[in-house]
């Protein structure tokens, strides 16, 4: 006979294990907590592994074309 750590009556206990801690709790007390809990928390649902695209990435032994320059730029104005 073990003391219940729920209701302190010397009853037939056994260990549960609650977050990082073992208690005795009676049979009487354990289903009573059980409904009480029921449904309540977070949901431990499967997670599926998700592969992104690579992304392409350009080549750096090929430049890029580019035009070459035709002298300086021309300014376009209006003066009022």
């Amino acid at each position: 006979m073990i003391v219940c750590d729920l209701c302190d009556q010397c009853k037939e206990c056994s260990k549960h294990q609650i977050g990082d801690k073992e208690y005795d709790i009676c049979s009487e007390c354990w289903n009573a907590l059980t409904e009480k809990l029921k449904g309540k928390g977070t949901r431990i649902t499967k997670r599926d592994l998700v592969l992104l695209p690579s992304t392409p990435t350009s080549n750096p032994a090929e430049p890029e074309p580019t035009s070459p320059p035709k002298g300086p730029p021309k300014i376009w104005a209006r003066a009022n």
